[in-house]
């Protein structure tokens, strides 16, 4: 059954009627995945009202409602559970946390990791603007879920970008603000989450509490934008663990530095020239081969879309294509393949 066709199931106008400003945002998403305005069936419009802060604040309540109904299709739709990190905290207010299919760590041969770009938006989307203007199919991490779901892959999806509670948005949590009492009614304040202060810190507590503890040596990566960076961070914070877990890493548009990051390690280059491919935003058909002169750590291929935003959905199918064969290859090594041995002892700290 085609994920789309359980949408209808999860109610985006019940979280819109929920909020400060129904009246003022009058759409849904229809059934395919597409956000328009119930009475004129048009996409979104910013230019509501004549202030642009309005219109802000507007756009900002939509994304905050968006966010959340990613989060309830997630569950409902894809079947995934919320994990709630550190597992250490019984407050869950104060928690950051991701999402993870059932068994994912036991069951499955393969796992997939999905890692976002930098940003406002949470688990589960690529680019808020594409799910606003293009829809949930293009915007949204549903469809590479599904996908990896059908093959019978763990999925898990991090939650990078969620690293601050804001006290002001979340009233209830000034209680565990000492002497309360003392601060004005309009006081804001965000707190960093713990083991989430920032990507790199999420990723990689997953990383240690989750993922290393796989049954299965097949993991798999697709890292989008500063995803890219965040991945080679954990590759150079856990080297001897990624590099024998991890058989396939699918870049897109991705703002890792490898000079920078990898501090001349040949090993670590050598493992990312052979494990890992770049899809970048192009006018190129997609797959053919693009040339930059300062970039040539693995090999890079159009998206067949100029779109930056759209390089995720626009290629999914030759992501998954070039998933399957690494995985495939990675399957009739792991048999007679040993452990990756390197010299580089700072790689091999945790901090």
């Amino acid at each position: 059954m085609n994920w789309l066709q359980m949408i209808e199931d999860v109610s985006f106008r019940k979280l819109i009627n929920n909020s400060e400003c129904p009246e003022k945002l009058k759409y849904d998403f229809n059934k395919n995945g597409e956000l328009k305005h119930v009475d004129t069936n048009e996409p979104f419009v910013f230019n509501y009202e004549n202030s642009y802060k309005d219109n802000h604040k507007r756009y900002q309540i939509l994304g905050q409602l968006i966010t959340q109904y990613v989060y309830e299709l997630l569950e409902k739709v894809c079947s995934l559970q919320k994990i709630y990190i550190p597992t250490c905290m019984a407050d869950s207010k104060m928690c950051s946390f991701f999402f993870m299919s059932e068994n994912a760590l036991t069951n499955s041969s393969t796992l997939l990791v999905l890692l976002q770009d930098q940003g406002t938006f949470r688990a589960g989307q690529w680019a808020q603007k594409s799910i606003i203007h293009e829809g949930l199919q293009q915007g949204s991490q549903i469809p590479f879920i599904t996908m990896a779901l059908q093959y019978s892959w763990g999925v898990i999806v991090l939650n990078p970008n969620d690293n601050f509670l804001d006290l002001k948005i979340e009233p209830e949590c000034l209680s565990l603000v000492e002497n309360d009492a003392m601060w004005p009614l309009n006081f804001s304040c965000a707190v960093p989450k713990r083991n989430s202060r920032n990507p790199e810190e999420h990723t990689t507590y997953v990383w240690d509490h989750f993922i290393s503890k796989m049954t299965s040596r097949n993991v798999a990566f697709v890292a989008h934008g500063y995803g890219g960076l965040i991945f080679i961070n954990l590759l150079m914070q856990r080297t001897l663990e990624v590099m024998n877990k991890v058989c396939a890493v699918a870049l897109i548009d991705s703002k890792h530095h490898m000079k920078h990051q990898t501090q001349g390690n040949s090993e670590v280059q050598t493992w990312i020239w052979k494990h890992c491919q770049e899809w970048v935003s192009n006018s190129k058909p997609i797959d053919k081969s693009v040339d930059y002169l300062m970039k040539k750590d693995c090999p890079i291929v159009s998206t067949g879309s100029e779109k930056y935003n759209m390089a995720p959905s626009s290629s999914l199918q030759s992501i998954f294509k070039y998933l399957k064969n690494a995985l495939k290859a990675s399957t009739k090594n792991n048999f007679s393949r040993s452990p990756i041995v390197t010299r580089s002892k700072n790689a091999m700290k945790k901090n």
